[in-house]
Formats: C-alpha cells, sequence, structure tokens
C-alpha cells in the first residue's frame, strides 16, 4: 500500500498535525474510488460548495483504481480549502468495504461520513447528518431512500431497482434484530461516529459496508434521514454480477457468524449430501456392486459433496488456517467416524438404557451430528496454536 500526499495542509502535514484533537463535530468524509477519474473534480467541487466552513471537514479517498483517478484527485484538490489525503491500495483487499475500513483508520475526526466517489450521494447532505447524530446523541445516522421524503430516483433501470428491493429484503430478513431502525441497510451513504467503531470486528468483503457494521459492530442508538439517490454524473456503474456473488457470500459470512446459526447451516448442507450419496449407490448397485461396498463408496461422495459447500459457505474465511490437503484429510475422517461410532452408540443406547430401536437412532443422530460439528469447527477450521502460546501456557 503507498499513501500519497496532495495538498499542503493535509493529514501528513505538521501543522494538521500539530491539532491533537479534532473540534467536536468535525467531520472526515471517507470516499472509496476504482475508476472515478471522470466523477471525483466534481465530487470535491459539490463538497467544497455545500459544507460549511464552520464544519471542520477532511476528504479521505481510498483508490483501488487502474486509471488516473489518483492523479486526478491530486490536482482537483488544489482548488481545495479543507485538508485532502489519496491512500492508494496496491491490492484491493476487502473490496469497496475494506478501502471503507482503511479510510476510516485513517480518519481524523469525530464523525465519519461515508459516501460514493459518482456523486450519486449529494454532499450536500454531510452537514445534515452530522447534525443529527449530535441532536440524537446517535452513533449511526443512515441516509436513507425507504423513508418519507427518500428517493431511489437515480437507481438506472427496473432491474437495478429489482435487485436493490430483493437485496433489501433479504438483508432485512436474515437481520430483523441487528437491522431494526434501519430502513434501507444497502444505503453507502451515512455517518458514523468514530467511537463506536470497532474496526478488529469487521470483516468487509464487498460493497455493502453498512450492513457489515450494523451487523458486527452497530451503535445502540441509530437515526436515519432521508435523501435522493442521484443519477452518476459520469461512468458506469461498477454493480456486476460478481459483486452480487461477493455480496451473498458476505451475507452468508454474516448469517453463520452466530455459532447456532452456523450449526444449522452446517446441519442444512449435512441434508444435502444425501443427494449424491443416494444417486452414488443407485448408479453402484446397479452396476452390479454389492451394496455393502457401494454404501461405503457412496458416502464418500456425500462426504466430498458436503465438503465443498462448507468450505464455500460456512468456513471460507478460515481456510487459511491450514493447508487444502490437511482440512480434506481431517473433514474425511470426522464424516467417516460418524458412521462408526453411531452403531455401537446405538446399541449402548438400546442394550444399556432400554430405548426402543428408532428413538435410540434418532438421539444418536443428534449426538453424533453435533460432535461431528463441534470436531469440525475444532480439528478443522479453528487456526493452530503458535508454538509460542503453547509454551506459555
Amino acid at each position: 500500500m503507498s499513501q500519497e500526499s496532495t495538498v499542503p495542509g493535509e493529514l501528513g502535514d505538521p501543522a494538521v498535525q500539530a491539532a491533537e484533537i479534532p473540534e467536536p463535530g468535525a467531520v472526515t468524509i471517507v470516499v472509496p474510488t476504482f475508476n472515478e477519474s471522470a466523477n471525483v473534480r466534481q465530487l470535491l467541487h459539490q463538497i467544497t460548495e455545500s459544507v460549511p466552513s464552520r464544519l471542520p471537514c477532511e476528504v479521505v479517498f481510498v483508490d483501488d483504481s487502474t486509471d488516473d483517478t489518483p492523479q486526478v484527485i491530486k490536482e482537483a484538490a488544489q482548488d481545495c480549502p479543507f485538508p485532502v489525503t489519496v491512500i492508494h491500495r496496491d491490492e484491493p483487499v476487502g473490496g469497496l468495504g475494506g478501502a471503507v475500513v482503511e479510510g476510516m483508520k485513517a480518519a481524523g475526526s469525530d464523525w465519519i461520513v461515508v459516501m460514493d466517489g459518482d456523486c450519486q450521494h449529494p454532499p450536500s447532505l454531510v452537514p445534515e447528518l452530522v447534525a443529527t447524530g449530535e441532536r440524537a446523541n446517535a452513533g449511526l445516522v443512515v441516509a436513507s431512500r425507504y423513508i418519507k421524503g427518500g428517493s431511489r430516483a437515480g437507481l438506472a433501470g427496473s432491474y437495478r431497482v429489482a435487485v436493490s428491493r430483493a437485496a433489501t429484503w433479504l438483508t432485512k430478513s436474515l437481520f430483523p434484530r441487528r437491522l431494526h431502525g434501519i430502513s434501507d441497510p444497502m444505503s453507502g451513504f451515512f455517518a458514523i461516529r468514530r467511537s463506536d467503531i470497532t474496526a478488529q470486528a469487521l470483516k468487509p468483503l464487498g460493497y455493502k459496508i453498512l450492513l457489515e457494521l450494523a451487523v458486527r459492530s452497530r451503535p445502540r442508538t441509530v437515526t436515519e434521514v432521508p435523501f435522493v439517490f442521484q443519477e452518476r454524473f459520469a461512468g458506469e456503474s461498477k454493480s456486476t454480477a460478481a459483486e452480487g456473488r461477493r455480496f451473498l457470500r458476505h451475507l452468508a459470512g454474516l448469517r453463520t457468524a452466530d455459532p447456532l446459526a452456523r450449526m444449522v447451516v452446517f446441519g442444512l448442507i449435512g441434508l444435502t449430501g444425501f443427494v449424491p450419496n443416494l444417486a452414488a449407490l443407485w448408479a453402484m448397485t446397479r452396476m452390479g456392486l454389492h451394496y455393502l461396498p457401494a454404501e461405503i463408496v457412496a458416502n464418500q461422495f456425500g462426504v466430498a459433496w458436503n465438503f465443498l459447500l462448507i468450505e464455500k459457505l460456512l468456513f471460507r474465511d478460515r481456510r487459511r488456517h491450514r493447508h487444502w490437503a490437511d482440512r480434506t484429510v481431517r473433514f474425511a475422517l470426522l464424516a467417516n467416524a460418524d458412521l462408526v461410532l453411531r452403531i455401537p452408540l446405538i446399541a449402548l443406547l438400546v442394550g444399556q438404557f432400554g430405548l426402543a430401536v428408532l428413538p435410540a437412532t434418532a438421539l444418536a443422530l443428534v449426538i453424533t451430528f453435533v460432535l461431528r460439528f463441534v470436531g469440525t469447527e475444532a480439528l478443522v477450521y479453528l487456526p493452530r496454536r503458535s508454538r509460542t502460546a503453547r509454551s506459555t501456557a
């Protein structure tokens, strides 16, 4: 990562560093950019026109561009009365959400306002976002398209409108408690107090950073102000099918952060494994293979299916802790140990505890499922303890 200064008096300037504590209500505007060279000059002009001089302001661009956006920002910043900084990332870790977190870490003000670099979020609303947060003593102020006075007019085409509606409905359905009081969780325009951000808890993926903040480190008091979503000033939308897939993976990661939810998803994935298992069993018995070896081989098809889904949907962010071959062997051993354990467990429940075969089988399935889930988390996906940690324990 490289950090580039743009104008005298910006964040890196000694005169600015001498001001150890920002004035109350001071605001850092964080703008993530990716190839927005045609928009940033207009955006800085709008911010200059909209933010009153009594409101101390700085702008931090976090740039992942492959074009000349950083240079354009540097040139446009010469005409700005406030500090402007560009943080150019060589690797866009976490996408737009990761860029926003990087900007938040660099912010030096009480309030941080996050907005897009394409001029669809009106800078004229920045003072109102901060003032509303101060009046309500809120930690998070969301600019919403879905409350009275707001509008999504700038969304281009019925397809994007439908996608936005579906994404909003899905997220509010998955997180009814965390998103209570937030009508527009897909908004990329909001203000948050720096003291309410738990940066180490954030694991951004893609472009919906508000959702990440609300779910992982939601401030206790949240309020909203309406805003009219503007048309893009120049260029094309960065919303693509790939971003949509990242969004769905992000949703899955957020939803399965809770251990109980993770266990439920683990069980649902296990149920889907019956399909390849039974299909393989049918095919092998049709070819004349005896059902006992066919059962053993078919079970491996179900194990492989479950492993692939668990890797992609459930423990995606934990795969780095072990090599893929190590994870594969450990998961296969645990999955097959389940079969070995279940039969003697059923015999124990029937012979020693007097249960009938059916309830004993059901109870054995539950017990082995829980053990398999706990074992998978602990032995396959939890990070190894370092030698230093073991020696000091």
